[in-house]
């Protein structure tokens, strides 16, 4: 599959991690099968809009927010390009860990 599949069903993993939840538990949510939810995550199944539309409602995340900033990832670089890896790991969790992170974030720049 593309590397947009492969980042979209990272996104999709990161956020359904972030809400502790399996891949069973976001199925049951949207409607979809177990398998399929592995297979978008992995990158192997190009999903279609109505299928990313049920796992973003699932995963009570807009579908904007799923694709934000999503161009800047398809440069072939994502593995060493930091800033990209903390905004993904930042924005798949809730608003108030994200809160957290950002004043942690703060503090260690501060210390440098």
């Amino acid at each position: 599959m593309s590397n947009l599949s492969v980042e979209i069903g990272k996104r999709i993993r990161n956020y359904r991690i972030g809400q502790k939840m399996s891949q069973e538990e976001l199925a049951e949510k949207c409607g979809l099968h177990p398998t399929y939810i592995g297979q978008v995550e992995r990158g192997e199944k190009n999903a279609t809009i109505e299928s990313i539309y049920k796992i973003t409602a699932g995963l009570s995340v807009s579908m904007s927010t799923l694709f934000e900033k999503i161009d800047h990832h398809d440069d072939g670089n994502n593995k060493t390009n930091s800033p990209f890896i903390a905004y993904d790991l930042v924005q798949s969790v809730p608003k108030e860990t994200q809160k957290k992170l950002v004043s942690i974030l703060r503090d260690i720049i501060d210390m440098i």
